[in-house]
C-alpha cells in the first residue's frame, strides 16, 4: 500500500512518516505542490495525506485538480481551521475526510486505514436508476451522455444505499461502514457529502428517514 503526505513543516512530514512507516505502509513525502504533482505522475497512491496550506498552492487546488483529471484514490487534508466553511471547501474539491490539527498521531492512522480498506470496487455490474446509471466497477456515474465524477467517498456511500436499495440505512451504520468511526467530524462529513450526492446525481430518491437515517427508494 503507497502513501504519499505533502506537509511544508519538516519536523510533521517526518513525524507522520515514521507514524505511518509502523503500520506497514510505503511512504513517499514532498513539501510543495509541484513536488506532490511530480510524486502522482510518477506513481499514484492508494491514500494521499495532503495539508491545506503550502508553499505554492492550496491543498484545495491539488484536490479539484486531481478529480477533474479522474483521479479516485481517497484524499486526507490536514488543516489548522475547524472551521465547518473549510470542510465544506475541502469536501467540495473532491477530498474524502479531514483532519484539524494539531492532531493525535493514532487519529491519523485510524483514519488513514479507514481509507485505505476502500479501494476500488470490484464490481461487475451496472445499476441503472431511472436515467441514472452506475458502473461499480468502472466506478463511471452517468446521467444521460453526461458523465458525473464522484469521489471515493462518494462512491463507498452510493455503493452502500444501492447495496440496501429501498431499505433504511441507519447514520451510525453508515458512519462505520464509510468512515469507520462515529465522530463529530464523520457525523458533519455525511452531512455534506449526502447534499452533494443529491446535487451531483439528482438524486430525489435519496430520502432522510428523520430519526433513523436514509434511503434509496426504488424509482
Amino acid at each position: 500500500m503507497h502513501l504519499l503526505i505533502v506537509d511544508d513543516h519538516a519536523e510533521l512530514l517526518d513525524l507522520v512518516k515514521r507514524g505511518l512507516d509502523k503500520d506497514g505502509y510505503v511512504v513517499r513525502t514532498a513539501s510543495t505542490l509541484t513536488a506532490a504533482q511530480r510524486e502522482i505522475a510518477a506513481r499514484a497512491p492508494d491514500v494521499l495525506v495532503l495539508d491545506l496550506a503550502l508553499p505554492d498552492g492550496t491543498g484545495i487546488e491539488l484536490c479539484r485538480e486531481l478529480r477533474r483529471a479522474g483521479s479516485r484514490f481517497p484524499i486526507l487534508l490536514l488543516t489548522a481551521h475547524g472551521e465547518v466553511p473549510q470542510r465544506v471547501a475541502g469536501l467540495d474539491a473532491g477530498a474524502d475526510d479531514f483532519l484539524a490539527k494539531p492532531f493525535a498521531m493514532a487519529e491519523l492512522r485510524a483514519r488513514v486505514r479507514a481509507l485505505a480498506r476502500r479501494g476500488p470496487v470490484e464490481r461487475a455490474t451496472v445499476v441503472q436508476l431511472g436515467e441514472l446509471e452506475l458502473d461499480f466497477a468502472g466506478r463511471r456515474a452517468q446521467r444521460g451522455e453526461r458523465e458525473l465524477p464522484l469521489t471515493a467517498r462518494e462512491w463507498s456511500l452510493i455503493e452502500l444505499f444501492v447495496s440496501r436499495l429501498g431499505r433504511v440505512v441507519g447514520r451510525s451504520d453508515i458512519l462505520e461502514t464509510v468512515w469507520g468511526e462515529q465522530t463529530d467530524s464523520a457525523s458533519a462529513s455525511l452531512d455534506v457529502l449526502i447534499a452533494r450526492l443529491r446535487r451531483k446525481l439528482d438524486l430525489s430518491t435519496l430520502r432522510t428517514v428523520r430519526g433513523a437515517g436514509y434511503m434509496l427508494e426504488r424509482e
